[in-house]
């Protein structure tokens, strides 16, 4: 017997009237989207972590991050500094990296979302 081939019907588009030009941004127009993006890279959130604990060397963040490859790392320390979360002082070479107050206010709420998602189950990544 043959198999019976399913149809679904086509829909029309929804009326213009209903578009929120709010709600649909594009992930790029969204904020919290692009933050929670930058966060997302493996080594973002955990270099914040490390150094939320004090100043660090770079070789000191490295061995908190036996993983992190050292080109990986310094890509994303450049990309912290960028956006001024974290700073180490000026053309001093072997100085260590700290937090800036952008930086230790991040990783408040780093702690804090840590804390809201120990409530729920662990939410399994689409691959």
């Amino acid at each position: 017997m043959p198999a019976l081939a399913v149809v679904e019907p086509e829909l029309p588009p929804p009326p213009e009237e209903l578009f929120d030009a709010d709600f649909f941004r594009l992930a790029s127009e969204c904020t919290v989207e692009a933050w929670l993006a930058f966060l997302g890279h493996r080594w973002s959130a955990l270099t914040l972590y490390h150094l939320a604990q004090g100043p660090k060397r770079f070789g000191e963040i490295a061995a908190c991050l036996p993983t992190a490859t050292p080109k990986v790392l310094t890509e994303r320390i450049v990309a912290l500094e960028r956006y001024g979360l974290i700073c180490r002082p000026t053309g001093a070479r072997g100085e260590a990296y700290a937090l800036t107050e952008k930086g230790a206010e991040l990783s408040r709420l780093l702690d804090q979302l840590e804390i809201w998602s120990r409530d729920f189950p662990k939410v399994e990544l689409a691959r």
